[in-house]
């Protein structure tokens, strides 16, 4: 995906077309999550909870809040909500009598799978109408523009 001499150069009318069908992607995935979470009786949030926990196996309050980009009160009451409805338990931490782990139940680990296998479908059936080239040539895109680290928030001019 490097430019050739016949590429002719990015603009800045690229890179904002760019920039809108990536928010447009993100809106898009957003709605679709939020459907198939709310046709199995949870949040979007309550979601991504069981998804982080499949991936990275039980955790700590905090790291899961980390991995959510949310804060820990934010996160326990996501986990609150979870675990009342069986999903997931907090037990001690084995390694620190004192800190409280998250770690999904398998009903829990049998609904996240759920929702993976329906997000796998979908994502199967935009990707069919495509042929191998495109499907290649997309999936190299997407992963070289989530290798680029994210810029600092102090040269963005962000507060700090």
């Amino acid at each position: 995906m490097t430019r050739t001499a016949s590429s002719p150069p990015f603009t800045p009318a690229d890179g904002a077309e760019l920039r809108r069908a990536l928010r447009e992607l993100v809106r898009h995935s957003a709605l679709r999550d939020r459907t198939r979470a709310a046709a199995r009786g949870l949040t979007t949030a309550g979601a991504h909870v069981l998804e982080v926990l499949a991936e990275r196996g039980p955790l700590s309050l905090n790291a899961l809040a980390a991995e959510l980009f949310v804060d820990k009160s934010t996160a326990s009451r996501t986990v609150g909500l979870l675990e009342d409805h069986g999903h997931l338990v907090r037990r001690a931490d084995p390694a620190d009598g004192r800190a409280i782990r998250v770690e999904l139940t398998p009903g829990g680990l049998a609904l996240h799978r759920e929702l993976h296998d329906a997000s796998v479908r979908e994502a199967e059936a935009v990707l069919a109408e495509l042929s191998a080239g495109e499907r290649v040539t997309g999936v190299a895109f997407l992963r070289r523009l989530l290798a680029t680290p994210p810029l600092d928030a102090e040269r963005e001019g962000g507060a700090g």
